[in-house]
């Protein structure tokens, strides 16, 4: 899509948001089955239906997806389309790239091995890599404004408040 097609589709939506702040309030939903039997959670997506797991480093067998890269996909998929929409916006000509995050992670946090070893990501690093005739300082500009409009970006670097609840199935 190229910068004026993207500005007409984002114009109404934008006019919108602003008569009425409200209707920019977005809930995105994910659900999964809890497969107890596998140790396993198997979630919908809209590409199809995936099966997480345990990671190797945590006693799983590698048969099943790590949800910890699916974070680190999210990240990924989020940055690069964020960078191609703001790229398309500047008139930028980015004709292809790379996005890649890794994240370092500690598994004896995860396994209650070691209470100086968090559970989680202690960092993560995105690296993009793209084909573009933009000057060294609109790249910049270009990945400062995918760093500041990547709503997955933006959630890891700010922590949103938490909650959650069990309940008993009634089924």
């Amino acid at each position: 899509m190229d910068g004026p097609t993207l500005r007409a589709r984002q114009v109404p939506l934008k006019a919108a948001y602003r008569q009425t702040p409200a209707s920019a309030t977005v809930w995105l939903h994910a659900e999964g089955a809890i497969d107890s039997a596998g140790i396993a959670c198997r979630v919908r997506t809209q590409a199809g239906e995936i099966t997480a797991g345990l990671h190797e480093a945590t006693g799983g067998d590698g048969s099943t997806v790590c949800s910890g890269e699916m974070l680190l996909q999210a990240l990924v998929a989020c940055a690069g389309v964020t960078l191609a929409a703001v790229g398309s916006a500047l008139g930028l000509g980015l004709h292809g790239g790379h996005v890649r995050a890794k994240g370092e992670w500690d598994a004896r946090g995860t396994l209650g091995v070691g209470k100086d070893a968090p559970v989680g990501f202690r960092r993560v690093h995105l690296e993009f890599e793209v084909e573009s005739d933009a000057s060294s300082e609109q790249l910049e500009k270009l990945l400062q404004l995918t760093e500041r409009y990547c709503v997955v970006y933006q959630t890891l670097r700010r922590s949103p408040e938490m909650t959650s609840g069990i309940r008993r199935s009634t089924a």
